[in-house]
């Protein structure tokens, strides 16, 4: 989360439009966990944990394709986060 809050600041001034596009991803893997955390996690911690996993294996699908230099969209809410967060 700081990770993706020094990248969005860093970014700001140069537009580079491959970072861009992994902060976008980062910040809605970032809201997710926090609801997943906060809200989900108040219902069934099985579930959190369950989630959590599940986002964490996004996280590295996304960490993957950053460090190979491609702009690989997270499966299932990649083009969601692209469109939500495009204004990044």
């Amino acid at each position: 989360m700081i990770g993706t809050i020094i990248a969005f600041f860093m970014n700001n001034d140069k537009k580079n439009s491959f970072a861009a596009f992994h902060i976008r991803q980062m910040v809605g893997l970032s809201i997710l966990s926090l609801i997943n955390s906060f809200v989900i996690g108040k219902f069934s911690s099985y579930a959190a944990g369950g989630i959590g996993i599940l986002l964490f294996v996004l996280w590295i699908i996304g960490f993957i394709g950053a460090v190979q230099g491609q702009e690989k969209k997270v499966p299932l809410l990649g083009d969601m986060f692209q469109d939500w967060f495009k204004g990044i």
